[in-house]
């Protein structure tokens, strides 16, 4: 349930607490482009990799150190 606060400028609803949901439950919040058709299959791993990994750990926007450690994570190394 959303808390309705009163401002100077009208009334502020917190959106950031779970309880308030525009979309459907868990649905995909992607850092890259919706479209995978064209990708190949290891960078369709790759993606699906990361938006689980965001999904998981509740992030909108990964940095390198993450990406790093999901690459790592799917086996890849230098």
């Amino acid at each position: 349930m959303s808390q309705a606060l009163e401002t100077p400028t009208g009334p502020f609803t917190e959106r950031r607490s779970r309880s308030y949901e525009s979309g459907a439950p868990g649905r995909e919040r992607r850092q890259f482009a919706d479209g995978r058709d064209d990708l190949s299959p290891e960078a369709q791993e790759l993606a699906m990799a990361i938006d689980e990994y965001k999904l998981h750990h509740r992030r909108r926007f990964i940095s390198y150190e993450e990406m790093l450690n999901v690459i790592t994570g799917l086996g890849y190394h230098k």
